[in-house]
């Protein structure tokens, strides 16, 4: 389930970030850790977050997954480990919000891709998703929510 997509203009956000290439297969392996390292290196730097955790798809292929884990920061970070500092750029993007277990964002991305096609705008070919609520906050999948974000062309 989503909700009726909207067209934004966001800013720029300084954020902390992991790149991650991996196969598909492994996104549920390496999510977690690499969103613990993040969390730990701007605890370490007494940095604290500005919102939500959010993975930057930068390649999505049908066998590998090329994102970024990012925190959204108001400073530069000191790079440490994996963990460097990046910048999401402004962007005219599509966006929604999906409700549900993660298992279902595959299908919500496609009915939403649809949408952004159906309507004439031209995606861009990377895109986000920004966790408000997951496991963290309700055992009950149906509960949470995921904001995607698609940025457009043009």
């Amino acid at each position: 389930m989503y909700r009726q997509p909207e067209i934004v203009q966001v800013t720029a956000q300084k954020t902390a970030i992991v790149s991650i290439i991996c196969p598909r297969s492994d996104i549920q392996k390496v999510m977690g850790p690499g969103v613990q390292e993040v969390y730990s290196a701007l605890q370490a730097q007494g940095i604290t977050p500005v919102g939500p955790w959010f993975s930057h798809h930068l390649r999505i292929s049908p066998d590998v997954f090329e994102f970024d884990i990012s925190v959204p920061v108001a400073d530069v970070i000191r790079p440490v480990g994996r963990v460097k500092p990046s910048e999401l750029p402004a962007a005219k993007v599509a966006r929604t919000i999906y409700q549900g277990p993660y298992e279902g964002l595959g299908q919500a991305w496609g009915e939403f891709k649809a949408w952004v096609q159906t309507n004439g705008y031209q995606p861009a070919p990377n895109l986000w998703e920004v966790y408000l609520t997951g496991p963290e906050s309700s055992s009950d999948a149906r509960d949470w929510k995921t904001e995607l974000n698609q940025p457009l062309l043009g």
